[in-house]
Formats: C-alpha cells, sequence, structure tokens
C-alpha cells in the first residue's frame, strides 16, 4: 500500500472496514457463536491498523471523527467566520467536518462490539469518548432537536444544517451505547435527555431536521423508501423501549401500516422488501445506516411475525448489497491519483452567499466539480472502496448465519 493511499485513505473507509470486521466478530448482537468464527491474522492486523490509523488521525480533541487530514493527521478546520458565512457552504459538504455525526454513529456501533469482545479498559474509554462526542454535536447549538456535523477550532461553531444522513446514525449510536452495558446510570439519563428531546422535536416539525436561521429544516425521515421507512420505525421502537411510554408503541403499530409511495406499500411491506436503491445506481454508502437500523428493530421486536418480517428484509438488504461487492476490484492502491487537503483552494473561488437549501446545494454540486479536478483520487475511494465497503457491512448486518457465511472470504 504506497504512500498516496494511506495519504488519502478517507476516514469513511477505515470506518467501514472495522465495522464489517468488528461485526462478525462473536458479540451480543452478532449472528455467530464465538466457536463459529475464525479470524485469519491478517484480517486482525488489518483491523489493528485501521483502528489505529482511525484514532492517531481522524478522531479530534472533542472525541468527533473527521472526514479527511493529512498523513500526520493535520488538517486546516473551517473558521468559526467560514462557519456562519457558510464556507465552503451552509451543508458543510466536502469540509474536513462534513460528516462527524453519521461516522461517529457508525463508528462507536463498531467499536461497542469491540469493547464486548476484549473488555478492554482501553476499548471501554474509546468507546465513551465517542458517545461524548455525539452528545457534544447535540450541544452546540440553542436550536432544539440541532445534531450538527462537527466543530470549527473553537469547539462550537459549526454550519448550519445538518441531515436525515447525520441524524440516524446519531440516533443508533447512541441508542447501541445505552443497550450495550457499558454506560452508567448518569450516561443513561443523559442518552435518554437528548434523545427524547431531539426525537420529539424531529416529529413535531413532521419528521424533518431541525436547521438553523435562515434555513429551518434539511432533511427527513418522512416517506416510503426503504431508508425512511426503517428509520421512522426504529426511532419509534426505540423511544418505546427506552421510555416504556405507550404513546410511543401505538405510533409504531400506527406508522407500520401507513401506506404510500410507488407500489402503495405499506412501511412493514417495505421494511420486510428491505433495502432498495432509488436516487443512485447503488448507495450502500448511505443506506448502510438504515438497514443498521432494521437490525436494531429485529434485535428489539418482540412479536415474530415483526420480526420474521424485518430478518426478511435484513436478508433481501444483504443479497442486494453483495452485487455491489465486485467494486472493490477496480481499486488500485497503486495509483498515482493525488487528494489534496487544502480544500479552500479549489472550492472558495465559488462560493457566494447562500439563503436556501437549494441554493446550498447548487454551490456545493458547483463546488464538488471543482474538488474532483484537483483531488481525483476522491472519486476512486468513494467508488471503489467507500460503496462496497458499506455493502459488506450490510451482509453482516443478517441474521441468518448462512447468508453471512456464503459471502465470508
Amino acid at each position: 500500500m504506497n504512500r498516496t493511499f494511506f495519504q488519502v485513505f478517507s476516514i469513511t473507509c477505515l470506518i467501514f472496514l472495522l465495522s464489517l470486521i468488528v461485526e462478525i466478530l462473536p458479540g451480543e448482537s452478532s449472528s455467530l457463536r464465538a466457536d463459529e468464527v475464525v479470524v485469519e491474522p491478517v484480517v486482525a492486523n488489518a483491523v489493528e491498523q485501521a483502528h489505529a490509523e482511525i484514532w492517531r488521525r481522524f478522531v479530534d480533541e472533542h472525541g468527533i471523527l473527521l472526514d479527511f487530514t493529512d498523513l500526520d493527521g493535520k488538517v486546516s478546520l473551517p473558521t468559526p467566520e467560514e462557519c456562519r458565512e457558510g464556507k465552503p457552504n451552509a451543508l458543510g459538504w466536502w469540509a474536513p467536518i462534513e460528516n462527524g455525526a453519521m461516522f461517529n454513529g457508525m463508528y462507536l456501533d463498531a467499536a461497542l462490539l469491540r469493547w464486548k469482545n476484549s473488555r478492554s479498559e482501553v476499548d471501554a474509554i474509546k468507546a465513551r469518548r465517542l458517545m461524548e462526542g455525539l452528545l457534544k454535536l447535540n450541544s452546540i447549538s440553542d436550536l432544539k432537536g440541532f445534531v450538527g456535523r462537527g466543530v470549527s477550532t473553537d469547539g462550537i461553531s459549526h454550519y448550519p444544517m445538518g441531515s436525515n444522513d447525520q441524524t440516524l446514525p446519531w440516533i443508533v449510536g447512541l441508542w447501541r451505547y445505552w443497550e450495550s452495558g457499558l454506560a452508567t446510570a448518569e450516561e443513561k439519563i443523559r442518552i435518554e435527555r437528548h434523545l427524547t428531546q431531539t426525537i420529539e422535536e424531529i416529529i413535531r416539525l413532521g419528521w424533518k431536521m431541525p436547521a438553523e436561521t435562515p434555513f429551518g429544516t434539511r432533511g427527513t425521515f418522512a416517506g416510503f423508501h426503504f431508508d425512511e421507512a426503517a428509520r421512522v420505525l426504529f426511532t419509534l421502537k426505540l423511544m418505546y423501549v427506552l421510555t416504556h411510554d405507550e404513546k410511543w408503541q401505538n405510533l409504531y403499530l400506527q406508522e407500520l401500516d401507513e401506506r404510500g409511495g410507488e407500489k402503495q406499500l405499506t412501511k412493514r411491506e417495505i421494511c420486510e422488501a428491505g433495502m432498495a436503491f432509488f436516487y443512485a445506481k447503488t448507495h450502500n454508502w448511505t443506506s448502510c445506516t438504515a438497514v443498521s437500523a432494521l437490525r436494531a428493530l429485529w434485535e428489539m421486536e418482540t412479536d415474530p411475525a415483526l420480526k420474521a418480517a424485518y430478518e426478511r428484509g435484513l436478508v433481501a438488504s444483504a443479497k442486494l448489497a453483495v452485487e455491489s461487492l465486485p467494486l472493490a476490484l477496480q481499486f488500485d492502491p497503486q495509483d498515482e491519483s493525488v487528494f489534496d487537503v487544502d480544500w479552500r483552494k479549489s472550492m472558495l473561488p465559488l462560493w457566494k452567499p447562500q439563503q436556501t437549501e437549494h441554493e446550498s446545494v447548487a454551490l456545493a454540486q458547483e463546488q464538488l466539480r471543482a474538488f474532483m479536478k484537483t483531488s481525483p483520487r476522491r472519486h476512486k475511494e468513494t467508488a471503489f472502496i467507500r460503496e462496497p465497503t458499506s455493502a459488506a457491512w450490510i451482509v453482516t448486518l443478517c441474521p441468518d448465519q448462512s447468508v453471512v457465511r456464503e459471502y465470508q472470504p
């Protein structure tokens, strides 16, 4: 693996690799028993290398994951002024603090599985640090229910818009920590408070994510695609398990039978059918978190018929994800394409003020085209590492052991 590859090996790829390997190790939420898993030394070494590299380079002082750094773990964060002005854009897209809530939630899931197997104090400390990072991202704004992407150099300033893709892993990560056996009584109370206040506000807004002025909201859990159905059902079931308040169970049962979309399916039927691609040829990268929510929903569900339906959805999701695994063969680690960590150079010349989400998205897409010209390596990693490793993680989330074994290397 050459120097160029490590310089631009994005945190997303490292997280997915580690999540994939740790997920199939024996643990409370694993589909395989301890005596059924054999981890080859080369795989174990790769896990340790990825884990060490994440903590060496990509976890900031607040316990929040960064998108990219140089080989020494250095990167120029957006300044507080840039965050306030929406530079490079008000979404924070393509900046090094774009995906903190998403990455922390996903990595915390893997870190907890690691701790369950090792019972190491070192692993416990790291999982706790990631959890605190998630809580911080829900504490940096005066706006109720706001989940930030990351923080600037002052540890507080942030971009004004989060998203549904950020918020779901934030919820899943905190839920996993709450139910892991690691959380203290005080931590459980804090997590319950953050989850309850945030979820109640999202529901009050019609399942939309709160965004700061002038944007109002950004992203939604409402709808009848797989990602949306899994997000809503998981969130409501989680709140019932968390609070034991029957109102959440009643809302959950109501949502199960809500019908809509092109095929006029219920959300129960949508989840039973499993992951489906709709906005691109494949998007395991964004849908994997919805599959992880379905996995958690399967674990929480006590009704045998519903649990069986969710398992069928997880099997279907795994079988669709498998089709993306060969993408990894198209990646050439010896390719000398570059990635420029100086994100300002290509994007800030295109900057202009934004007052709506639409304006921010349009600007970000224009900036991405410029960024790709200076960083051609980015596309190769997102297409041929991020997508197949996301798919591999989805396979490991399947509770049917025969399906997982079929695709194990």
